[in-house]
């Protein structure tokens, strides 16, 4: 039922883009033929045969896109941000293809006076329009198909009367899940539960309303459409006897495995030749979502790279003119998968400063620090180097902070899931940074900032640690210039 409810609301999106690609194309082929926003340079190509014997392409060509972005799928914690990026990227990819094709296939032209022939070209200036307004039209017609769709499942509308069986945490996990997930069009009537003391009683604002044996009965009284079977692994018995109770009923049957407490990230179920597996540490990274955060880093990482050029030289003098010793500083950290890399920094500390003492915590009013170091530390100038490890894929712009292996070694032992935070690329700054959680602060609070990252990726939530970091790095300017 969850997979055919969603290909009903797949289908109204799918729906919506076709109008909105339909409603952009024309309205392109208008602005630039008939309003013409833009002069022409030669004989306009405005035969609107062509454009609609195009235009079924078109209309194939964008869902297809749009599907492999993964814009029919059922994303409960995609926000409208992370969805209109990804139009956004799905639009410009539809549009190279389809700029492909107009080049590739030259269509019947016409005889020019002076006896050349000229082939028929389609206007790339009604490619751009057409891809311009692709993305707000678009993304108006999925909020309004969103609206619609959240207003009739308010009035009630195509409810489905869902059964929860077993009134412990695992049961309240459920229900909280479909509470705060309204556009799955359930409404939970009540648990099953055989403990007395809960039978009455309302469990995450839902009543436990009989004991298991009793779950045929309430079925038909209730007319319910699903039952969520959520008891522990110690009810093993239990189950196996409601299972085929409730096998026999006209009721979709949904069990709830109960080992997502030893989920270390977040768990997804796959197959593994029929047989299905749960997978209890998948991170939202991986397959395009590695591309798009590659991307970013590549092309923001070159831009600041670029516009830190002409200030780069002058540091570096700086340093090197106070001790004549090396501009740079490499030092091991660990990164993606446990492997190590070297990081790159503007020295900031004395020549071989920890040849006695080896690898301690940075401080406040370090004394290892030379006086350039120590101004670059209070601006955290010394950090822009690692743009280069950005760019060369060591690291990324966002993500955990790396640590040096030493420290590594020491805290996986005595901190539990330490070493989840290398599921990803390290980070020149990220969710715990911007909250305060960086320097010599709680290794812990920050393994829980860094964790809330990992599990909740997005381009988003990227784009919201980079500007709360611009922020904060011009606040400390300020604070520093005073």
């Amino acid at each position: 039922m969850i997979a055919r409810r969603h290909r009903w609301s797949a289908g109204a999106y799918v729906a919506a883009d076709l109008a909105a690609v339909c409603l952009a194309y024309f309205t392109a082929w208008f602005l630039r033929f008939e309003a013409v926003i833009v002069p022409f340079t030669k004989n306009p190509p405005e035969e609107f045969t062509r454009y609609i014997q195009l235009a079924p392409v078109v209309l194939l060509l964008w869902p297809t896109v749009f599907y492999f972005h993964g814009l029919y799928q059922f994303k409960p914690g995609r926000s409208r941000v992370d969805e209109a990026l990804t139009i956004l990227m799905a639009t410009v990819l539809a549009t190279l293809i389809l700029s492909g094709l107009m080049n590739w296939v030259r269509l019947e032209g016409v005889m020019r006076p002076d006896g050349t022939f000229e082939y028929f070209t389609f206007s790339r200036v009604f490619q751009a329009l057409f891809a311009l307004l692709s993305l707000p039209v678009v993304v108006l017609a999925r909020t309004v198909v969103s609206a619609l769709l959240r207003r009739r499942r308010a009035r009630g509308a195509g409810l489905q009367r869902i059964l929860v069986a077993g009134a412990g945490p695992l049961g309240e996990e459920v229900v909280h899940k479909i509470s705060h997930h309204p556009e799955l069009g359930y409404k939970v009537v009540g648990f099953l539960d055989d403990d007395p003391a809960k039978l009455g009683q309302d469990i995450a604002g839902v009543p436990v309303v009989a004991q298991l044996r009793q779950a045929s009965e309430v079925l038909e009284r209730e007319q319910i459409d699903q039952i969520f079977v959520s008891l522990p692994l110690d009810a093993h018995k239990k189950m196996l006897r409601l299972l085929r109770e409730v096998g026999q009923e006209c009721v979709e049957v949904k069990l709830v495995p109960d080992v997502l407490q030893y989920a270390t990230l977040k768990a997804t179920l796959e197959d593994l030749d029929g047989t299905p597996v749960i997978n209890l540490s998948e991170v939202p990274l991986q397959g395009w979502n590695t591309l798009v955060k590659r991307a970013m880093d590549m092309a923001l990482s070159a831009i600041l790279i670029l516009a830190l050029l002409p200030f780069l030289p002058i540091v570096a003098l700086a340093i090197w003119l106070e001790d004549r010793g090396p501009i740079f500083y490499r030092q091991e950290r660990m990164g993606l998968d446990g492997r190590p890399f070297m990081i790159l920094k503007f020295r900031s500390m004395r020549v071989n400063a920890e040849a006695a003492t080896g690898p301690v915590w940075a401080v406040a009013e370090d004394p290892r620090c030379t006086r350039v170091g120590a101004l670059l530390r209070k601006w955290s100038l010394d950090e822009f180097p690692q743009l280069w490890n950005v760019l060369l894929g060591d690291m990324s712009l966002i993500g955990p902070r790396p640590e040096r292996p030493a420290f590594v070694s020491e805290f996986k032992h005595k901190i539990p899931q330490y070493m989840l935070r290398h599921r990803v690329k390290a980070g020149m700054t990220g969710w715990a940074q911007v909250h305060g959680w960086r320097g010599n602060t709680s290794v812990k609070k920050r393994l829980e900032y860094d964790l809330y990252y990992i599990e909740n990726w997005s381009v988003g939530l990227d784009l919201k640690i980079l500007w709360m970091t611009a922020m904060t790095f011009a606040f400390d300017l300020r604070q520093n210039a005073y």
